[in-house]
């Protein structure tokens, strides 16, 4: 990312209205701040002098106070199906990845919140090292400016999931700031039916989502009760189940949307017939869809990926149940790109 001087402000880290409010404290007119935005957003450049509509006076003022920011893009990796992973250097020398999913008619961006991960879930990659810091609402939006800059197509349909490193409801503040400046119709103006935000089930912060910007919802669920989900995700002890499943049945969407659960399918843990049945009986009355994942294994992990048996009678168990299940096999497993194998959360080092 390119480094700032002593007290100036990152541009990206502001919403259309902050923009507006900065140059008028600066003299301006408020357009200004919506041009600023566009030139950063819709016609991306990543210097002043670029600006061309903008006055050369103005131009020179908000360069002394303001800069505007990038990723360095230290590694790309492509697997054989077409998935990418960008892993990015921050300013302060920590690392992060993002990931870009081929699909049939559109990509999916994942990108990431934090450096590493706090919540201790034991099948997930990510937050081995634990929590190093949140990410600025900068760098979060600095991951789609670059992989849209550099891979994708103006008229590419995408998609953005929140579901990289990190959790993004502990990262409040700025996963919503981010998420204003990709909804914005000056900014990214991505519609709100295509953004998802994954969680472990943080149900304050679940409900002030909604309230604020109702995007879509995925909650990484992985068990049916609080016994297991304790072991598998400590953050259950804080926001058991039926706290949870509370948040879920009454989060604000997308018009039309439904609340998403993952479930991670772990052979021998979570995969029995068993497990359906407390899964079914756990999410009954509420409009949901629900995406098996086999698991991704990766170096180190206690668990193993189920047969493909046990995965399909857990599927047709649920769909006879009248649920809506998908079978989610990740993309981007030869390069480490899949869901819970995403791992960079420190220094960079050379690789």
């Amino acid at each position: 990312m390119k480094k700032k001087n002593a007290g100036q402000i990152d541009l990206k880290n502001l919403t259309s209205r902050e923009l507006e409010e900065l140059v008028i404290s600066l003299g301006e007119k408020p357009y200004r701040g919506r041009q600023l935005m566009n030139w950063m957003y819709q016609n991306p450049v990543s210097s002043f002098e670029e600006m061309t509509n903008l006055p050369k006076k103005f131009r020179t003022k908000i360069e002394e106070v303001s800069c505007i920011s990038t990723l360095e893009t230290a590694l790309v990796k492509t697997a054989r199906d077409g998935t990418r992973k960008f892993l990015f250097t921050l300013h302060d020398g920590n690392q992060i990845e993002s990931v870009l999913i081929p699909e049939n008619k559109h990509q999916t961006i994942c990108i990431s919140t934090q450096v590493g991960c706090a919540m201790g879930c034991t099948f997930c990659l990510s937050g081995k090292n634990g929590l190093i810091r949140n990410l600025t609402a900068a760098e979060i939006v600095n991951q789609i400016c670059t992989i849209k800059n550099d891979c994708l197509d103006k008229d590419t349909t995408t998609n953005i999931v929140f579901m990289g490193m990190g959790e993004p409801l502990a990262n409040f503040e700025n996963t919503l700031k981010a998420l204003h400046i990709l909804t914005d119709p000056l900014g990214f103006h991505f519609p709100c039916r295509r953004i998802t935000v994954s969680t472990a089930g943080l149900t304050p912060q679940i409900k002030r989502l909604g309230q604020e910007l109702p995007v879509n919802l995925a909650i990484s669920l992985n068990s049916a009760t609080n016994a297991q989900r304790d072991v598998l995700m400590p953050i259950n002890k804080k926001h058991p189940l039926d706290k949870l499943i509370k948040s879920a049945s009454q989060a604000i969407l997308p018009p039309g949307k439904h609340v998403t659960f993952e479930y991670i399918l772990m052979d021998g843990v979570n995969d029995s017939l068993e497990d359906a049945r407390a899964l079914a009986s756990l999410l009954r009355g509420i409009r949901c869809k629900i995406n098996l994942i086999p698991f991704n294994e990766h170096e180190g992990a206690p668990f193993r990926r189920p047969a493909t048996q046990a995965v399909d009678q857990f599927r047709e168990y649920l769909s006879a149940q009248h649920f809506t299940v998908i079978v989610r096999y990740s993309k981007g497993t030869t390069i480490a790109a899949a869901c819970g194998q995403l791992s960079c959360g420190g220094k960079s080092e050379s690789r």
